[in-house]
Parts: C-alpha cells; structure tokens; sequence
C-alpha cells in the first residue's frame, strides 16, 4: 500500500521545527533570510504586476519565503505549540503588511495609477472562484508532503509557484494606491484562501505523519504525563475562516457562470432577432444590474425578451443594460 510519508524518507520532528521555526537555532540568520527574501520578493512581484509581466511574476512566487511561517502555523496547531503559532501568524502578518506597503509605494510612483488596474496581473487575481481554492488545496497537500519528505523536496520551487502568496498582496497594494479598494478586497481574499488552504493542508498531513504523536511522546518524556492536547478552539478557527473566504469566492462563481448564460442568450436574442452580425463582446455586474455589451450595425431587438429571459437564468431577477455600440467588422481587401 502506498504510503504518504513513507519511514524511510519521514522528517523528523526536530527537522521540521529547525526548518519552520524562526525563531529557534540560528535565529538571525533565519530571521535576516526571510526578511530580505521577503522584501526583494515584494519589490520583484509589484514590478511584475505594474509591467504585467508574467515571468517577472514567477520569479518573485519561487523566491517568496512566506510559505514558512504559514507551515509553522500548521505544525503549531499539530504539536501544540502556541508560541510557535504566535511567532509564525507575526511573521505572515507582518509579511502581509510589508508586501502591501510595497505595492503601495510603487503605485504611487506611476504617472497614470489606474492604467494598473486593466492589466491581465490584476484582473486575474481580483475575483477568485471556487477553483482558486481547490487548487490552493491541492497545492497546499504537496507543499506539506514535500516539506516532510526528503526526496520530494525538489517539487517546493513548483509548490511556490502554483501557491501564489505573494502576488496576490503586490495587487492588493497596487489597487489601494491606485484607488480601487474593491479590488484591492478581491485579491486580498485569493491571497487570504491560499494562507487557510495551506495551513488546513498541512495539519492534516502532518496529523498523518503522525508529527503530533512525536510531539506529546517527547513531552511525555521530558515532565513524566502525557500532556493535555486541545485542537478543537484552532479547528474551529480554520473551518470558520474558510467559510469566510468561502462565501465571495462562491458568489465570484456563480457570477461567472451566470455571466456566460447571460452571453449565450444573448447572443440567442440577436439570433432570433436576424441580428447575426452583431456580436455580444461582454457581460459585467454592478450590484444588482447586469450590463450586456453589443457590437452591431443595425437596431437592436426590444431588451424586454432579453430581460425575461435573464430573470429566468438568475434567482434575484437583475435589471439588464444593454450598451450597444453602432460599428461592425471590416478585413483587408
């Protein structure tokens, strides 16, 4: 039978709170690496995103080092450490805090700061869906796997990658220099599902790996009694946080999978209406109204159809807006 972490290839303990606790061993050391990582990380994720450039995005993903701390906080929660928790959630806090400024800070040097907002770094990381967090989970299970086994750990730049820790902050301060809180919020929540993903990920993993047995066999031996183990108030707090994260990111998708409905019937209404030339170029939400855009030569058909058929895809009945702009294709003769 397969196993998750085979004994031969199993880290001990020790090893993992050597490689996830800063603030013990060489503590400055550690703690310097991580700050300069952090910042250069930073610096290198908000240049990306302002370029929107894709590759300069990856380099800051693999050198990120926030993934640490938040391991820390999972191998915290498994062992029953508390200062190791408190350490580690000071680290991703303070991480939070520096990733952000950054990104403010350079926003602000841009002659034009909402041109930012268009580009495909941060449109894509301001409305996370449900298939965000089921890849943050997956990702988080081979992040914890690879950080417990020794011949795995060549998979973590890739873990660093598919994880996405700091980008998502370089957006977040990129929108609030540039005035757009809203999607400063997005990203902060993509940003946010990847922190609970990975941490859940890992305490379940490290709760197979039998890490916390290790833990209260080693205080057993050390005071004589087998410790008291509470996990239930950091469960709790977990499955609450998710649900958190949760909610927009289920709104987010079935905002995306209406707006597709909405685009077919569109371009249905059209159809039926001998309107074939004309082409639906997109659909978009503000609150309770739905704004349908149209390229097209020719007068459109009546909204009304157009509107019952929405009220019928979409539970709360939204009023529909048409844009029409009056043009059409012409090729190269």
């Amino acid at each position: 039978m397969l196993r998750l972490i085979p004994d031969s290839q199993r880290r001990t303990l020790d090893e993992l709170v050597e490689r996830l606790d800063l603030s013990t061993g060489d503590r400055t050391s550690k703690q310097s690496a991580f700050w300069i990582m952090l910042t250069l990380s930073g610096i290198i994720a908000v240049s990306g995103v302002v370029a929107d450039s894709t590759a300069t995005v990856i380099g800051a993903m693999i050198v990120a080092p926030l993934s640490t701390p938040i391991l820390g906080i999972g191998l915290g929660i498994v062992t029953a450490r508390g200062k190791l928790i408190l350490a580690s959630v000071g680290y991703v806090l303070a991480g939070v805090v520096l990733v952000t400024a950054l990104g403010v800070i350079l926003s602000q040097l841009l002659p034009n700061p909402t041109n930012v907002l268009a580009n495909s770094q941060v449109l894509g990381r301001t409305s996370p869906t449900l298939v965000d967090l089921l890849a943050a989970l997956a990702t988080g299970v081979v992040g914890a796997v690879a950080i417990t086994r020794r011949d795995v750990g060549d998979v973590l730049p890739g873990v660093a990658i598919a994880i996405s820790l700091v980008p998502p902050l370089g957006v977040v301060g990129v929108c609030l220099g540039s005035g757009a809180p809203s999607l400063a919020l997005g990203a902060f929540v993509l940003f946010a599902s990847n922190v609970i993903a990975m941490i859940i990920t890992s305490v379940v993993v490290l709760t197979i790996g039998s890490y916390g047995r290790e833990a209260a066999d080693e205080q057993a031996a050390e005071t004589g009694s087998a410790p008291a183990r509470r996990h239930s108030r950091a469960y709790v707090v977990l499955a609450l946080a998710l649900i958190v994260v949760a909610i927009p990111m289920v709104l987010n998708s079935l905002s995306s999978l209406w707006s597709r409905q909405i685009a077919t019937a569109a371009d249905s209404w059209l159809d039926d209406a001998g309107m074939s030339s004309a082409e639906v170029t997109g659909v978009s939400w503000t609150g309770g109204t739905v704004t349908v855009s149209v390229l097209g030569p020719q007068q459109l058909p009546p909204v009304d159809d157009l509107q019952h058929t929405v009220d019928d895809l979409v539970p709360w009945d939204p009023e529909v807006v048409v844009v029409h702009t009056v043009g059409g294709r012409q090729a190269a003769e």
